[in-house]
């Protein structure tokens, strides 16, 4: 997956300093998928041996430490070469990437979710799939707008994709982020992206963990307003259809929500 221009330059700027400081790397690589999917897939990795595998990119950075890190955002510098067009087009995925994760992250901090490093994983690299997808099919923004635009309680977006190109974005994703070694339930909750409806009027008790992370998603994706941005879409169909089930899965209100919403806006994390 090509890293964003804007942040190899700064990680490039940063790595020539007298003294690079792991900090400032580690939070220029969180703002990109690319970059820190690569990063997460060395450390977790067999050769390093973790009992756990880990989805903070500081806890990573710090692992791995100052020459691995530069030598790894060295070698994405030369895979991430671009045409102008496809930097345009993929700036809309960029965008929503990095917004979706800050919102995640003070969302589990705001309802109280433990791994709030883990939902801010999940929101960078939820649509890990598209940039992948675009790769593949030149066309597939339109599909992704024509995905958005058909949402409904009886059509998930990822039914378009299938239809259309027999695949989706969140499929590709799923095996994106297993090839990168992320923990399993992070994965599943790629995979399971555009499948809440599902997972939320499932009443067994089971995967509360994935009700969890997908509720934080799905409020952080309305929030951010994906359906505008990746989408092209004025109104959000799949919110539509699951947002009563999500507030009522973290015990929220739509006038909670609303005033969660503008106070997320205030502090500027989208």
């Amino acid at each position: 997956m090509p890293p964003q221009p804007q942040i190899m330059v700064d990680l490039q700027m940063e790595q020539v300093m007298p003294n690079p400081d792991l900090k400032t790397i580690a939070k220029l690589i969180s703002q990109d998928p690319g970059l820190s999917g690569a990063l997460l897939k060395i450390v977790n990795s067999p050769f390093f041996g973790l009992s756990n595998r880990i989805a903070s990119i500081q806890q990573a950075v710090n692992l791995l430490g100052c020459n691995t890190v530069i030598n790894l955002i060295n070698a994405q510098s030369i895979k991430g070469e671009m045409t102008d067009e496809a930097i345009v087009t993929l700036n809309r995925f960029w965008d929503t990437a990095q917004d979706v994760a800050m919102t995640c992250l003070s969302l589990a901090k705001r309802i109280g979710y433990q791994a709030a490093d883990e939902a801010y994983t999940l929101g960078l690299f939820h649509n890990c799939g598209i940039p992948l997808m675009l790769k593949r099919f030149p066309d597939y923004m339109t599909v992704l707008e024509e995905a958005y635009a058909s949402a409904s309680l009886e059509r998930r977006i990822v039914d378009t994709e299938n239809r259309l190109l027999n695949t989706n974005h969140a499929v590709v994703g799923y095996f994106t982020a297993k090839s990168w070694n992320l923990p399993l339930h992070l994965c599943e909750a790629i995979a399971n992206h555009h499948n809440a409806l599902s997972i939320f009027t499932d009443d067994s008790g089971r995967d509360a963990q994935l009700k969890t992370l997908l509720a934080i998603l799905k409020m952080a994706e309305h929030i951010c307003e994906s359906h505008r941005v990746l989408g092209n879409q004025a109104d959000d169909h799949e919110w539509q259809s699951i947002e009563q089930l999500v507030l009522e899965y973290v015990g929220l209100s739509e006038y909670d929500f609303e005033n969660l919403k503008e106070s997320l806006r205030e502090l500027g994390t989208r």
